[in-house]
């Protein structure tokens, strides 16, 4: 496997990855909507028309695994999105992909990338705590979505928030 820039001839596989990735994110949410590819396409058109760095983890038969976007803002680095296949998680391939985020903020002299994480997104929490992140920064909070179903309550300092 290597880990590698994304190029623009990827759109098709990286977005595959997105969609997977974005259709998660909403289960998450408690919520069950699929993302169609051609909205993952423009996802990954303005990613590549940004200049954000994304990285794919490829194995040996060209297959893409994960992929990894950065976003740079005013020299700070921002893990946007992480993703890894269902079939080939638990085998370091979120690892590697990340230590490239952590290269570019080293050599932007910065000691960290920062990271927005969906609180009950148990699997990214853990991962980041392997990885020496545990120092939460802000917290976001908004009124629920429209059909948003909220099941969850966290508890942050004195207070508790739906989720």
């Amino acid at each position: 496997m290597i880990i590698r820039p994304a190029q623009v001839n990827d759109k098709e596989k990286v977005s595959r990855l997105i969609a997977q990735f974005r259709t998660e994110l909403e289960q998450l949410k408690g919520m069950s909507s699929v993302t169609k590819q051609d909205e993952a396409e423009q996802e990954f058109k303005e990613y590549m028309g940004a200049g954000y760095p994304i990285f794919v983890a490829e194995d040996s038969n060209g297959e893409l695994l994960g992929y990894l976007v950065c976003r740079l803002d005013d020299g700070v680095v921002w893990a946007e999105s992480l993703f890894v296949s269902t079939n080939a998680r638990r085998n370091g391939i979120a690892t590697k992909l990340y230590k490239e985020a952590e290269k570019i903020a080293d050599e932007l002299g910065n000691d960290t990338v920062y990271n927005w994480v969906h609180p009950n997104n148990d699997k990214v929490i853990r991962f980041l705590s392997k990885m020496g992140y545990d120092v939460l920064n802000l917290i976001e909070i908004r009124k629920p979505w429209k059909n948003e179903v909220l099941t969850s309550k966290i508890k942050v300092g004195n207070h508790e928030y739906k989720y």
